[in-house]
């Protein structure tokens, strides 16, 4: 039950029906018209721009209009207390109590509430993370993980069918030299040789060693004699094992994907041939030179004739080769045939979840699904940000055993998956986030993720106390309450996550979640707090039962609360 979408369609109507009655003239486009949250500095439930709309059709100024208007939602609405124009046109509108009690009646049940009923359910495929699998995951993958299970988890409260993908990146030069560091590390196992420390193409990390006594358990009869003989099944078996690792991170944030899309498959089923073809067919594939790139000298740069994709053409700053000097495909060509295996599965919508290293990437491949699909927006592209750690007011760098990075699993074992989740998701992809260890372990207002489960655990106190299950349905059939403007407010606060909802949906920003959550947490903890002093404002009375208000007050704020931490991944506790 989305209230602003209610008012939205009933003010349409209403103006609509003027419009026949020759009272309002309308243009032909009526999209810009909204129904939205007010500033906390009116005391109002919901704010409409309609009349700044319309003020230009109609030649009226928009506080003259905004009165017409806003005498004909009133009196077709009983349910409206108090309607106000305010400058420069907007009309504000305030509710009866009676409305919060038949609002909370249609939601008291509803552990879906929030969730966009869209009949035009679609089809998407969201990859992220895509590390390539040359280790176990850092602290740099962390947040753009979270990111794309969370944008997954929130397309699937609504409706819509996701499927979560990981490109494995094991073709290449960079695949080699994992091999060959796997193979040197195992030839220092079985043969006392010391691991080439000096060689900078090899990976030093320690993990290599429990991943080459891995492969050394499982294959006895495997000889480790002859790198260039073995290297193909080598490579086979060192990805397998770094997958597993990577998977065992991705497990302990509570992340798991549907597909593991292999690079090598993708190149060696000749998907890179047949998608220049197509490309070639389209006329968006020509031979040519490519200049000198900005900041480097141009005497430095020779140009070479090479295979061009024609990203210009789609707003791309240059053209940019599908091949190198030796005619083997470079790495935006093998990205190319994966996005088209894509296109061949028949998503209605791409999301791919970026690196901040890749935001320069983001044009050309944008640019070549376009050019596959025919379609603008097909794919859409999230850039994760990094992440800062910070304990006690200084950069924090925990053990790097591991290797040269700060692991996944170094982070969770220092604050836990639900921390990890929450704070990774508590600010917009697009800024830098830090990452404050001291914060993240109080117990206190300042840490959010604590307040939020505190929130829960509180209103469970109260259910636990009354031999209740807070998970049960609420049964009550008089919904005739006298709320007060305190427990109104939180109802306010309670209509307005529908909207949290559709914003994070549409433009794929899950931090509104936690963002709303924290705050509807704070207006709850005041609440309580009043308790203390106002014995009307105390759930429980005196002889250890309780209103029938105060339970649906309660159960609806717990709703919410579980269903948002739910789209995040994190527990709502029932004790803490």
């Amino acid at each position: 039950m989305n209230i602003f979408e209610i008012y939205l369609n009933k003010i349409l109507d209403l103006i609509k029906k003027a419009n026949q009655d020759d009272i309002i003239e309308l243009p032909e486009n009526l999209s810009g018209i909204n129904v939205d949250i007010p500033p906390s500095k009116y005391n109002c439930d919901m704010s409409t721009n309609v009349a700044m709309v319309l003020s230009k059709p109609n030649k009226k100024s928009p506080i003259e209009l905004a009165e017409i208007i806003a005498n004909i939602i009133k009196s077709d609405d009983e349910n409206i207390d108090e309607i106000k124009v305010e400058k420069p046109g907007f009309i504000n509108l305030k509710f009866k109590k009676i409305f919060w009690n038949n609002f909370l009646k249609n939601i008291i049940n509803q552990n879906n509430y929030g969730s966009i009923n869209s009949i035009n359910s679609k089809k998407y495929l969201v990859e992220f993370v895509s590390a390539n699998p040359t280790g176990p995951l850092h602290v740099g993958h962390c947040r753009g993980a979270i990111l794309g299970d969370v944008i997954s988890n929130l397309l699937k409260f609504n409706n819509h069918i996701v499927t979560k993908e990981y490109y494995v990146n094991d073709y290449g030069n960079q695949i080699i030299y994992f091999t060959k560091s796997i193979y040197f590390r195992i030839r220092e196992i079985l043969h006392k040789e010391k691991f080439p420390v000096d060689n900078k193409d090899l990976y030093p990390g320690d993990y290599l060693i429990d991943i080459a006594k891995n492969i050394i358990e499982q294959n006895p009869n495997f000889e480790f004699d002859n790198f260039d003989k073995i290297s193909k099944e080598l490579t086979k078996l060192s990805v397998q094992e770094s997958i597993k690792l990577i998977k065992f991170n991705l497990n302990n944030l509570g992340i798991s994907h549907d597909n593991f899309a292999s690079e090598t498959e993708i190149v060696l089923n000749n998907e890179v041939e047949q998608v220049v073809d197509k490309l070639k067919k389209d006329k968006f594939v020509y031979l040519g030179k490519i200049k000198a790139p900005e900041g480097e000298e141009s005497k430095n740069w020779v140009e070479r004739e090479q295979l061009l994709f024609k990203s210009t053409d789609f707003g791309d700053d240059k053209d940019r080769a599908l091949q190198k000097n030796d005619k083997s495909w470079t790495y935006f060509a093998s990205d190319v045939a994966y996005h088209n295996t894509k296109l061949k599965r028949n998503f209605d919508v791409l999301i791919n979840i970026l690196g901040a290293d890749h935001a320069g990437y983001i044009k050309r491949i944008t640019s070549v699904v376009e050019a596959l699909s025919g379609e603008k927006n097909k794919l859409v592209c999230k850039v994760s940000q990094l992440v800062k750690l910070i304990k006690d007011g200084k950069p924090f760098k925990m053990s790097k055993r591991k290797g040269d990075y700060i692991t996944v699993e170094d982070l969770i074992s220092e604050v836990g998956k639900d921390a990890t989740r929450f704070i990774m998701l508590n600010r917009s992809n697009d800024a830098e986030l830090d990452f404050d260890f001291t914060k993240v372990k109080e117990k206190s207002k300042d840490n959010p993720l604590y307040y939020v489960q505190y929130c829960y655990a509180r209103i469970s106190s109260v259910f636990r106390n009354l031999n209740r299950n807070i998970n049960d349905n609420i049964e009550i059939t008089n919904y005739d309450f006298k709320f007060n403007d305190d427990e109104i407010k939180i109802f306010q606060k309670i209509s307005q996550w529908p909207k949290c909802i559709d914003i994070a949906t549409s433009k794929l920003e899950p931090h509104r979640i936690p963002v709303y959550l924290y705050e509807l947490a704070s207006e709850f903890h005041s609440y309580w707090n009043m308790g203390r002093n106002d014995e009307t404002k105390r759930f429980i009375e005196k002889d250890n039962t309780i209103k029938d208000e105060k339970i649906i007050f309660l159960k609806t704020v717990s709703n919410v609360i579980k269903s948002g931490m739910n789209i995040i991944g994190v527990e709502t506790p029932e004790k803490m």
